[in-house]
């Protein structure tokens, strides 16, 4: 793949949760999580530079100890994107430049997923990317994983919360998406211009503002798999993988 492009990662790290404050804080084999995030993202070749956007102090001050470059940000942002905006803009990046937004919960994170993410970006006339991957049509039911139907020439038509595409004989094969995003710095300026959109207040995903708007998302299909922690008790299946790495 040739690269002609600059590439940054930002963490949205947001202190407040309601289902996990201080999430970014929690300790996993003697680090905080924004630590392994920042740490397996460096990792990925085709990042020139990743940083940590924050609205806290208290997790500033953990990023200068562990020595993770991070940016202030506003605390009235409603999401992490408007938070990796912010971040950018500050970062002064031209507007050729790929932002990707790397959940900041997700410290088992594959540095190649980044890499997978970012690839479509050679051909100058993509905008955005994210990722999906092969989930059971069991899994699928739950309204908690996002699905997303894709075109022959991997756009994507559709995510939903509802399993999509419908299958009259009850299988099927579904994509699941992960929450990871490739923006090129001018299209991620237009998206948080954008008013939210009738199908992104239906569903509850912001992505769909994207499509309704006729801005298209390319996504690559992975064979890695996430394990994002959203709750505390989700703890402990991460620290069994980091710590099965280190030994």
């Amino acid at each position: 793949m040739s690269i002609v492009y600059g590439c940054y990662g930002v963490i949205p790290a947001r202190y407040d949760s309601s289902r996990f404050p201080g999430k970014p804080l929690a300790e996993i084999c003697g680090k905080p999580m924004f630590w392994h995030v920042w740490n397996r993202a460096s990792r990925c070749p085709e990042m020139d530079r990743v940083v940590l956007a924050t609205d806290s102090e208290l997790i500033m001050e953990a990023a200068e100890k562990h020595g993770v470059p991070a940016v202030m940000t506003s605390t009235e942002h409603t999401s992490g994107t408007d938070r990796v905006l912010e971040a950018a803009q500050k970062l002064g990046l031209p507007g050729d430049s790929v932002v990707v937004n790397i959940q900041g919960d997700e410290p088992c994170l594959a540095p190649e997923m980044l890499t997978e993410l970012v690839s479509p970006f050679a051909e100058a006339h993509v905008r955005v990317t994210t990722l999906a991957s092969p989930i059971s049509a069991v899994a699928a039911a739950s309204p908690d994983r996002v699905k997303v139907a894709l075109a022959k020439d991997g756009r994507a038509l559709y995510f939903s919360r509802s399993p999509i595409p419908y299958s009259h004989d009850g299988d099927g094969n579904y994509l699941l998406h992960i929450g990871l995003y490739g923006f090129r710095m001018e299209a991620l300026e237009t998206f948080a211009g954008m008013e939210v959109s009738p199908l992104e207040k239906r569903e509850r995903l912001e992505q769909l503002r994207l499509l309704e708007n006729g801005i298209p998302i390319h996504v690559t299909i992975t064979g890695h798999s996430c394990h994002g922690v959203d709750r505390p008790e989700d703890l402990d299946t991460a620290i069994k993988i980091l710590e099965r790495e280190l030994i």
